[in-house]
């Protein structure tokens, strides 16, 4: 237990421990992607409860990379100051934070993003929204890659102690790695290594943005585990690449909305042989990179974690519905309490989103009783 609680690093970025508030949608903004005071209170009760590094929910870097209402923005200059509330808010509960960038490419609906059509590596309806996007240009691939590099300088000015690529889940970067809704026939699409570029160019283009020295961290799908998409053989390269690029860490994850009982998040981890599901798919990335890898899916007791750290594997552990209902695991686990989290994996939380922002939907119930 001690390793787990022993100060640590992501490139120039230290953190008090290995465990990481892996990102999730909190559904906190207000309707311009704003911060709010709510968000604000949020990263508090997240950042007093002890995790090393929260990383906040996709802030999308365009208008038309917005996913869902409500989502944090970071796509112009008048939002920086809302964001510095949220770092001052983790830093003073000490814990480091990270801004996620993402654009949602097809996983979105023309309502979210003022009626226009979503856009996408190919015009292939999108399995998780059903929406029928336009297939980028060459000018909207440079365009949305520069977006991505002006997001990470914003997170910078504001504080943020590191940004994380959001390359999994069916996202925008997830979409071009993925054969099925990348069917270009351009530098951008065929091949594996074309499919990589967009992710390879926006890494290079935020790198820019940030300095060598600013932690720049990627989160991407193993596998997407639905007919026709990425599989290792596509992640494996891409994950090696951004390594080689000098990427400060990797967060191993799968799935995308579409993938039924192989989702991002799984539901019923009742047992030890049920947590860290993306841990075989972490092993075989591992062979290829140098950088940190961070774990995330399931991870739900403190003996599977320190089963896991015996193999030397990944180096740092994600949760994100845990902390949703126990913000204050990380202390509970370092002061000696081994109990495993109490989150049942139900998945009713997400369905808050729609009611006011992002709850444990079961603690409130038992409250209410």
């Amino acid at each position: 237990m001690t390793a787990l609680f022993e100060e640590s690093s992501i490139g120039s970025m230290r953190l008090r421990n290995r465990l990481v508030r892996s990102a999730t949608a909190e559904g906190l903004a207000s309707d311009a992607g704003q911060a709010t005071d709510a968000l604000v209170d949020f990263c508090t009760r997240l950042a007093r409860g002890g995790v090393g590094l929260v990383i906040l929910g996709y802030s999308y870097v365009a208008p038309n990379g917005k996913s869902a209402p409500r989502q944090l923005g970071i796509d112009h200059d008048g939002l920086i100051l809302g964001l510095r509330r949220l770092v001052r808010a983790c830093h003073n509960g000490g814990t480091k934070v990270a801004a996620q960038l993402v654009h949602a490419g097809a996983q979105t609906t023309p309502d979210v993003i003022g009626g226009e059509d979503p856009i996408a590596p190919s015009a292939v309806e999108d399995r998780t929204y059903h929406s029928h996007p336009r297939e980028m240009t060459e000018e909207d691939i440079q365009t949305v890659i520069g977006q991505f590099g002006a997001a990470a300088r914003r997170a910078k000015d504001a504080g943020f102690d590191a940004v994380q690529l959001h390359a999994a889940h069916g996202y925008l970067l997830s979409q071009f790695l993925s054969p099925f809704s990348n069917r270009r026939k351009d530098s951008y699409g065929e091949s594996v290594e074309n499919r990589i570029r967009f992710t390879t160019d926006v890494y290079r283009k935020v790198r820019q943005a940030v300095g060598p020295e600013y932690p720049v961290l990627v989160k991407i799908n193993a596998q997407d585990y639905v007919d026709g998409g990425s599989t290792l053989e596509d992640s494996i390269p891409q994950a090696k690449a951004l390594s080689d690029m000098g990427i400060d860490a990797i967060e191993v994850s799968g799935g995308t909305g579409a993938s039924g009982t192989q989702s991002p998040s799984r539901v019923r981890i009742n047992h030890p042989g049920r947590e860290a599901y993306a841990l075989d798919d972490a092993r075989e990335i591992r062979s290829v990179v140098k950088c940190p890898l961070i774990l995330v899916g399931g991870v739900r007791s403190m003996d599977r974690i320190l089963e896991i750290m015996d193999e030397d594997v990944v180096d740092f552990f994600a949760m994100a519905r845990p902390l949703i209902r126990e913000p204050d695991l990380p202390n509970n686990w370092r002061t000696g309490i081994r109990s495993n989290a109490s989150c049942i994996s139900c998945n009713r939380c997400f369905k808050t989103l729609t009611e006011g922002g992002l709850y444990c939907a079961q603690k409130k119930k038992m409250l209410e009783v």
